[in-house]
């Protein structure tokens, strides 16, 4: 018995015709599209790899600032 992948399941619950086609080893007529989703998937995983790296940035400047402001109002307060 031959593994079942998730990638199978969902091209068998989109469109079962063109699940079986690729069980036979016909190739996908529309190439250019599969291409271009290819380019936008991996677009869109560099924006978020980007956003998660600015997220983490925004989160270290915040504290910084935080420990600065507790820095002032320490020293504020004891002199």
């Amino acid at each position: 018995m031959r593994t079942i992948r998730a990638g199978e399941i969902g091209a068998y619950l989109f469109c079962r015709r063109a699940w079986w086609y690729a069980l036979q080893g016909v190739e996908s007529q529309n190439q250019a599209e599969l291409a271009a989703g290819t380019k936008l998937h991996q677009r869109h995983s560099r924006q978020v790899l980007v956003a998660s790296f600015l997220r983490a940035l925004a989160t270290l400047a915040f504290l910084a600032g935080l420990a600065l402001l507790a820095y002032y109002l320490t020293t504020l307060l004891l002199a």
